[in-house]
């Protein structure tokens, strides 16, 4: 042990010098301490807990208007400032869109609507009333004979029946083959598949004005490997008939017939596979699949290929020209129909802006059965679309 070490067992024998003499504490001192320390704690326990303050949300700021931010900005740091820029043009971009969509959506209505409300104003009016330049929408004088002369004219009723049996039955046929064809391309494999899928994609791009003339030469003079003029001595002439539409709506030829086609292909590809493998083990066949498996769960797509194909059909009229040399269609008598009201009023051909009032309530009236159509099956129309259109 050094000179400067300390021992403790020995402080008796240490120096008096190295070694610090303290007094003893009295028991008044110790009681004294004690009781300072109770009164100290009594007022601490006594003293109010300040109040913790409230973390302030981020969501409190989106409820500050952007006239309070506009108001206090320059009472704002750097860092609020920009956190309040942030909130205000943000609210700016809310307003701004919704107003912008609003337009877009108005402008759009407006073109579509336009058409149909001009034909509606002008088929109501005198024709007298036609050049008057204090007339934009409504007429000074409402005339609904306009109507009565046109349903005359048009022979209507017996028109609206023809044209209904010409597209229903051409649909019909349509809408069953080429069901039939995209199931085909959409389960089975074989060869020249890819081939004769091209071939259907190009008959949705290629114009139904490049084919009209051979199958036109076709149903005049319509044979079938030779049998009508061996058995008949001459061949069938088709042209004039309904066959002329039916034969090529029958053979996936008809309007449209590619687009339809590819509807049906992505469609039943979306369909679970599944469900065909339960009905081949419960013993059916392909066809009978589709008859009792894939119709019933492609129901919507049917109903918006009909649809489709009605409107098509309703419309046509350049194909319906080459075949009919009697305008005995809605679309054929529409596309006719100065000529046929001039003969009908005057007994004579006139000018089509002679004519103009009784040319929009024929339009009018050419288009009435298929709004109506669309009225009752718009549901079943825009479901259809939207499973063929995400089946892939």
């Amino acid at each position: 042990m050094t000179e400067k070490e300390f021992d403790i067992n020995n402080v008796a024998d240490q120096p008096a010098e190295n070694v610090t003499e303290t007094a003893e504490p009295t028991a008044e001192a110790i009681a004294e301490t004690i009781a300072d320390i109770n009164t100290g704690s009594a007022a601490v326990a006594a003293a109010p807990a300040k109040a913790a303050k409230p973390k302030k949300s981020r969501k409190d700021d989106y409820r500050v208007s952007n006239f309070d931010i506009i108001k206090n900005y320059h009472r704002y740091t750097a860092k609020e400032k920009k956190h309040y820029r942030y909130i205000f043009w943000h609210r700016i971009a809310g307003y701004v869109w919704p107003f912008f969509r609003a337009v877009i959506i108005f402008g759009l209505s407006f073109v579509i609507l336009y058409p149909i409300l001009y034909m509606i104003s002008t088929s109501i009016r005198p024709q007298s009333e036609m050049n008057d330049p204090s007339i934009m929408w409504i007429p000074k004088t409402i005339r609904m004979e306009n109507f009565v002369e046109v349903w005359k004219a048009m022979n209507y009723p017996g028109t609206l029946w023809t044209t209904l049996v010409l597209n229903i039955v051409s649909s019909i046929l349509q809408v069953g083959t080429c069901a039939l064809t995209g199931y085909g391309f959409a389960r089975f494999k074989f060869k020249g598949k890819n081939f004769f899928f091209a071939l259907v994609l190009l008959q949705i791009i290629v114009p139904v004005q490049i084919i009209l003339i051979p199958q036109y030469s076709q149903f005049r003079y319509f044979d079938i490997f030779g049998l009508f003029n061996a058995l008949m001595g001459d061949s069938i002439n088709l042209v004039g008939t309904n066959f002329s539409m039916y034969i090529p709506a029958l053979m996936c030829n008809g309007i449209r017939a590619g687009l339809f086609i590819y509807l049906f292909r992505q469609f039943f590809r979306g369909l679970p596979k599944e469900l065909e493998d339960a009905a081949y083990l419960d013993g059916c066949g392909p066809f009978k699949t589709f008859i009792s498996v894939m119709i019933p769960n492609a129901a919507s797509s049917f109903l918006t290929v009909f649809i489709f194909s009605i409107v098509w059909y309703w419309n046509d009229y350049y194909v319906s020209s080459m075949y009919f040399n009697d305008p005995n269609t809605i679309a054929l008598k529409v596309n006719n129909i100065a000529n046929i009201i001039s003969m009908y009023l005057d007994n004579k051909v006139g000018l089509a802006t002679d004519y103009v009032v009784w040319m929009e309530a024929a339009c009018l009236l050419a288009i009435a059965p298929i709004v109506i159509m669309y009225i009752f099956l718009q549901k079943y129309f825009t479901e259809g679309i939207a499973r063929a259109g995400l089946a892939n």
